[in-house]
């Protein structure tokens, strides 16, 4: 249908197929009622405080598989200033669907046959077997409007009354003495803009009534939980037949090993990967030793080297005795696969040291310890914990508008 506004001579030409009640103009947003024969006549004209649509009378999109038609939009205000746009949508079949947006959040909503007694307004609903607690319940005018409309616009205030679950809303409308419900669910930005490639959408700002956090928390630590069980019962099942292991322990005589190797017996390692803890002592005294560990994987022919000082000083400055170091020192080698091994050994002592006779080495396959599966098990813990704090720092975001948050302090 074409249809000339008179305030502004603009010609909106748009084929709805359905009656038109009203009509506004796109332009001027004049307001037209159509008398007892269809005749679309001039009644007044919104004066808006918020001046713009996101969509155009007449844009089309591709949304949740069906093509979409816009053929109205209204902006909505309650007291205090803050205004939210609507948009309605019409596909090829007549079924009518609608789009909310808020500080660049949206809402996809449908028409519900449900009906719910909100008239003392429930703290809470049921609808699916879920429960939908009350956000809000105002009255709001309509600020601006656009395009062609089925109904009267009202000229009173519509009382709206709002029930969230999110992702889910449930918002119930009373305008002109009748009382329908519409199920909201969020969409995001990203889906609607693919929809309307053509559209210059808002940034989004805070968060929406129903947008959905960005962790589901209750799936997150059922997985955690779960991944920490697999955990610990594959380390149990590798190392439960495993203990320590002595593969070394000698005292090496410097008279006869001094900076020269020692080679040990071959040892068979058999179970899961551990450390080896080298044990080393001396009678260090204001001196200094060194002993050099390789192990040699028999098999490879693979070498792991690690290197410790031992020093031990002592003396008396100033009126107070004072000591460094000490005669013992300990080292590991970390993650040792099973297999067949043997240590060469280099013992090392300062020149200067007469004293010094021999060096004590006890090298120990150890029983490996739970440490990695417990700093796995404190780094899921403080993530999770990490998650569920802004998580409640985001539901009090969604919450910060609403006279029944259940947040409040």
């Amino acid at each position: 249908m074409k249809v000339p506004c008179y305030n502004c001579d603009t010609v909106t030409e748009l084929e709805v197929g359905f009656k038109v009640v009203n009509f506004v103009c796109p332009n001027c947003h004049s307001l037209y009622w159509a008398d007892s024969e269809g005749q679309l006549r001039s009644r007044s004209k919104f004066r808006p405080e918020v001046n713009y649509f996101d969509f155009k009378i007449g844009d089309k999109g591709l949304l949740k598989g069906t093509e979409y038609m816009v053929t109205g939009a209204i902006t909505k205000k309650v007291n205090g200033g803050y205004h939210w746009r609507e948009y309605i949508l019409k596909n090829d079949a007549g079924d009518f669907v609608y789009l909310s947006e808020s500080n660049g959040h949206w809402i996809f909503l449908t028409e519900m046959e449900e009906k719910f007694d909100v008239r003392m307004h429930p703290k809470s609903i049921t609808y699916d077997s879920s429960s939908f607690h009350l956000y809000e319940y105002s009255d709001t005018d309509i600020d601006n409007a656009a395009g062609f409309f089925d109904f009267e616009l009202p000229v009173k205030r519509v009382h709206l009354t709002e029930y969230i679950q999110p992702p889910l809303m449930i918002s119930i409308e009373k305008m002109n003495g009748v009382e329908t419900a519409f199920l909201g669910e969020y969409i995001s930005k990203k889906e609607l803009k693919k929809a309307f490639p053509q559209a210059d959408l808002p940034y989004q700002r805070g968060v929406s009534i129903v947008q959905p956090y960005y962790f589901d928390v209750n799936n997150t630590a059922i997985i955690f939980c779960i991944f920490l069980l697999m955990i610990i019962t594959a380390n149990w099942y590798i190392y439960k037949d495993q203990a320590e292991q002595i593969v070394f322990d000698k005292a090496i005589a410097f008279t006869d090993f001094n900076d020269k190797e020692v080679t040990s017996e071959s040892f068979v390692l058999k179970g899961g990967s551990a450390p080896i803890t080298v044990h080393v002592s001396t009678d260090v005294d204001n001196s200094w030793a060194n002993v050099d560990v390789a192990l040699v994987n028999e098999t490879t022919n693979d070498e792991i080297h690690a290197n410790k000082d031992i020093e031990y000083y002592h003396g008396y400055e100033d009126g107070e005795s004072w000591t460094e170091g000490n005669w013992s020192e300990k080292f590991n080698i970390c993650g040792v696969k099973e297999g067949k091994y043997h240590l060469l050994i280099k013992p090392l002592k300062a020149p200067e040291d007469n004293k010094n006779t021999a060096m004590k080495v006890k090298v120990v396959w150890n029983q490996p310890s739970s440490r990695n599966v417990w700093i796995i098990a404190i780094f899921m813990i403080v993530v999770y914990v990490v998650i569920r704090y802004f998580k409640i720092n985001f539901e009090k975001m969604r919450w910060e508008d609403s006279s029944y948050s259940p947040y409040s302090e």
